[in-house]
């Protein structure tokens, strides 16, 4: 994918906390995406294969070609699936902007958390679509910072965020692009466009959401950027410090935390 910046980096905990989020949001986002036998389906932007597993466990027999730039990412993705027992699975090297696949190669493409880091997500969208069959589909997943709410309120956690929210447009994405998906996804093309608001809710009684999501995932998120924050002057590290700390208080049993994902459709 040419001009993607990872914000986040490919470290081992990175690849665990991409796993923790898959295995938790794995309802939420991904209960109403099946394939029927037999499809082509290309997953552009494959990563470590923490959703490739979900693609091919949930349509076992579609076939799905998973592709990314990153070569250490995809040999991770190899092995996550060989892991799985997966048999459904090609892996390709390629550029989101330029992939090697005629026109018309697929009945289906899925997206998932990619678009925010890419400087062109409006082109991505735009060179995918020839590689769609006639009335083939496409579904996008992406979150929204912004979406972020929790209790209780903390100015230093709210300023956190918005540290990550900064970091990733200097790179050249934006981590606010869930709430763009309509525009984006009708802007290049496709017709039948719908998005539906998939809203992650963590409080005491659904502690299998506050470990997974809250801690595992969005905080951890957070927390992964604070010496590139810290470093380039967007907080003191002891503000930074009490913010992180702020967002782990609100899986405490008396916390709260929501944040909006957002899952376009649409069709070539």
């Amino acid at each position: 994918m040419s001009g993607r910046e990872y914000v986040h980096g490919y470290t081992g905990r990175e690849a665990e906390r991409l796993r923790d989020q898959a295995e938790t949001l794995t309802g939420l986002l991904h209960g109403d995406t099946r394939y029927p036998a037999g499809s082509e389906v290309l997953e552009a932007g494959c990563g470590t294969g923490a959703q490739t597993v979900i693609l091919a466990r949930n349509s076992p027999e579609a076939r799905i070609t998973s592709i990314d730039i990153s070569a250490a990412s995809l040999d991770a993705a190899r092995a996550r699936v060989l892991a799985e027992g997966m048999k459904n699975v090609t892996f390709r090297a390629g550029d989101i902007y330029d992939l090697p696949c005629p026109p018309g190669s697929f009945d289906h493409i899925f997206i998932c958390f990619v678009l925010e880091h890419l400087a062109e997500p409006l082109r991505a969208l735009e060179r995918l679509r020839p590689l769609l069959r006639a009335g083939g589909t496409i579904t996008v997943i992406e979150g929204d910072h912004g979406s972020a709410y929790f209790h209780p309120d903390s100015p230093r956690a709210r300023r956190a965020i918005g540290c990550l929210v900064d970091l990733q447009r200097e790179m050249g994405g934006n981590a606010l692009i869930g709430r763009e998906l309509y525009p984006l996804v009708t802007g290049a093309g496709y017709r039948d466009v719908r998005v539906s608001p998939r809203t992650v809710y963590a409080d005491a009684t659904r502690p299998d959401l506050v470990q997974g999501f809250t801690r595992l995932t969005f905080t951890a998120m957070v927390e992964g950027v604070g010496e590139d924050a810290v470093g380039r002057g967007m907080m003191s590290r002891e503000d930074w410090e009490q913010g992180i700390r702020d967002l782990y208080r609100t899986a405490e049993p008396d916390g709260v935390f929501c944040y909006t994902f957002f899952k376009a459709t649409g069709r070539r």
